[in-house]
C-alpha cells in the first residue's frame, strides 16, 4: 500500500500499517521506542502527512496550554471556531463533533504524538481518551488512531499494559528498533554519503542506528569532521543532547543517569545488587522500576550468564550515544574542537573501538547466525566468565558472547576490530585454547564447542589460525 521512497527500512512496520489500512474495523495503533528513533517520521511519511487530525504534546506544558494547542489544530482542520475546552473530556467531545462531519467512505487518520506529554499530572487526559475511544471512535469502521510516544515506560504502563478502559484495545503495536548496519548504510546512501563499511561501523559505535543523529551528518565532511562538529565544537548540534535526552524521558532523571554512569564503567555489566551498591539505591522497587524503564527505552539490555539462574543476569549499557558520552564527551567537550580527528591513533581510542565492536556484534546476532547457517535454529545468547582458582586448577577465562544452540553446538564468539586481517600470535592462541578448555571443564558442557572469530577483515592465515572454526566478517554484519 505504501510506496514512500523516503522510508528507510521499517519493512515489517509498514506491512503492519498496510493491514490496518485494509481492515474494515476501527484501528488503535500504538507506536513506541527510544527517543530519536524515527517514530514520528515513519507515521508522517507512511500517511503522507494526510491526517484528519494531528496533535503533538509539548514537553513541560500544563493542561491549559496543551488544550490551547488542541483547539488551534482542531480549528485549523475543521475551519470552525471551537472555544478552548475546560478539560480533556470537553476536548474529545469537540473532536467527536468534528469527525462526525467527515466522510465515512475514506479512512480517517488521527495522530496523537508525544502522548505522555499530554497526560500531565491531574490532567485527566487518559480517562477522557479511554471514554472517547470506547464509546465512539472504536465503533467507526474507517477510523485509525495512532498513539505515539518516546517515554517508552509510560507507553508500556499506560497504553500497552493498560488495565482500564484501553485493556486489550490495541489492534497494532509497533516498537521501533534502531537501524541495523545495513539500514544505516542505506540511510547514508540516500544522503549521498558514501563511506566504507569500516567507517560506517565507526559511525555506528558513536550514534548507533538512531536516524535523528545520522541525519545531522554532512556529506561534504569526512566522518571525523562530522563527529568534531556535532559533539566537540562549542554549541554543536549534539553538545547538550545527553541532558535533554534523559530529562525529557524520565522523571527524577538523576537516578537514571547515576545507573547508566555506573554501567558505563563496567563493560561486562553489573548485577542488580552491584548497581544498587554502586549508586546507593535501595534494592526495593525503585531500582526495579529504573532498570525496567531503561530496558524498555533501549538504553540497557539484560545479558544472561551461561549456566546461572535468570536472577543472576547482568545489566549492560547498550546505548551507543550514552556510552560515547561517558567515554569522551563529558570529559573533553569544549577543550579541543578537533578532538576526534586528533585522537585517531590514540591507544585508548583503539581499545574503545574494540570494546564497542563487541556491542555491535551483540546487536547483530541475526546476521551472525545467518553467516553460520543457523538462522532457523533456536538459540540463546549469553556471556560467561570464571575467576582463577589455583586449588581447583582453573585459569581465569572470559567469553563475552556465546550462542547456545538447539542443534547441540555452543558457538564461542571472539570479536576483534582491526584495520586489517587479524593476526593471531602465540600468546593469543594460548588464550583461546585456555578459554575453550576452561569453559568445557567448568561448565561440564556436553555440546560441540565451536570457535567463531568475528573480525573486520578476517583472520590472517598463519601457524596459529588453525584453531578458528568459522569466521564472520564485518561485511557479514551488513546483511539484511
Amino acid at each position: 500500500m505504501n510506496n514512500n521512497q523516503n522510508i528507510i527500512g521499517r519493512i515489517e512496520e509498514c506491512s503492519r500499517l498496510d493491514r490496518c489500512m485494509r481492515s474494515n474495523t476501527a484501528q488503535l495503533v500504538v507506536v513506541y521506542g527510544r527517543r530519536r528513533v524515527g517514530k514520528t517520521f515513519l507515521i508522517n511519511e507512511y500517511f503522507n502527512n494526510r491526517f484528519a487530525f494531528k496533535l503533538t504534546g509539548v514537553y513541560g506544558q500544563k493542561r491549559k496550554e496543551q488544550l490551547q494547542n488542541f483547539t488551534a489544530e482542531l480549528n485549523r482542520k475543521s475551519k470552525k471556531k471551537y472555544s478552548v475546552p475546560v478539560d480533556w473530556t470537553e476536548a474529545f467531545n469537540c473532536l467527536r463533533d468534528y469527525m462526525d462531519g467527515l466522510s465515512e467512505d475514506d479512512k480517517q487518520i488521527v495522530f496523537l504524538d508525544e502522548l505522555p506529554w499530554l497526560d500531565t499530572k491531574k490532567s485527566g487526559f487518559l480517562p477522557a481518551f479511554e471514554y472517547f475511544w470506547n464509546d465512539y471512535a472504536s465503533t467507526k469502521h474507517n477510523f485509525i488512531f495512532v498513539l505515539c510516544g518516546s517515554a517508552t515506560s509510560w507507553m508500556d504502563e499506560k497504553i500497552t499494559k493498560n488495565k482500564g478502559g484501553l485493556f486489550n484495545r490495541q489492534t497494532c503495536r509497533l516498537y521501533l528498533e534502531p537501524f541495523s548496519l545495513h539500514e544505516v548504510e542505506e540511510f547514508l546512501t540516500s544522503k549521498e554519503i558514501y563511506w566504507s563499511k569500516y567507517e560506517i561501523a565507526e559511525c555506528y559505535m558513536i550514534m548507533g542506528g538512531i536516524p535523528y543523529y545520522l541525519n545531522l551528518l554532512d556529506s561534504e565532511e569526512s566522518l571525523h569532521q562530522n563527529i568534531d562538529r556535532l559533539f566537540f565544537k562549542k554549541k554543536g548540534e549534539l553538545w547538550d543532547e545527553f541532558e535533554h535526552l534523559y530529562n525529557t524521558l524520565f522523571t527524577n532523571s538523576e537516578y537514571y543517569v547515576a545507573v547508566v554512569e555506573a554501567l558505563s564503567e563496567k563493560k561486562g555489566g553489573l548485577t542488580r545488587g552491584e548497581i544498587c551498591d554502586r549508586v546507593g539505591i535501595s534494592k526495593g522497587g525503585d531500582i526495579s522500576k529504573i532498570l525496567k524503564n531503561l530496558s524498555l527505552s533501549g538504553f540497557v539490555v539484560v545479558c544472561d550468564f551461561y549456566g546461572r539462574k535468570k536472577k543472576e543476569s547482568l545489566y549492560q549499557l547498550s546505548d551507543y550515544f550514552t556510552l560515547f558520552y561517558f567515554k569522551y564527551i563529558r570529559g573533553h567537550y569544549g577543550k579541543d574542537e578537533h578532538f576526534w580527528s586528533n585522537s585517531v591513533d590514540n591507544a585508548s581510542r583503539k581499545a574503545w573501538e574494540g570494546l564497542t565492536f563487541e556491542r555491535i556484534c551483540k546487536d547483530h546476532i541475526k546476521q551472525i547466525k545467518s553467516k553460520l547457517g543457523i538462522s532457523g535454529v533456536l538459540s540463546e545468547e549469553a556471556s560467561w566468565f570464571v575467576k582463577s582458582d589455583d586449588e581447583k586448577g582453573i585459569t581465569g577465562a572470559q567469553i563475552d558472547l556465546l550462542i547456545d544452540r538447539r542443534d547441540h553446538v555452543v558457538s564461542l564468539c571472539e570479536m576483534k576490530y582491526s584495520l586489517s586481517e587479524y593476526d593471531i600470535d602465540k600468546v593469543y592462541d594460548a588464550n583461546l585454547r585456555n578459554k575453550i578448555s576452561t569453559f568445557s571443564k567448568v561448565t561440564n558442557c556436553k555440546k560441540t564447542i565451536q570457535l567463531v572469530m568475528v573480525t573486520t577483515f578476517g583472520v590472517k592465515r598463519n601457524k596459529y589460525s588453525g584453531l578458528v572454526g568459522t569466521q564472520v566478517l564485518l561485511d557479514d554484519l551488513f546483511r539484511e
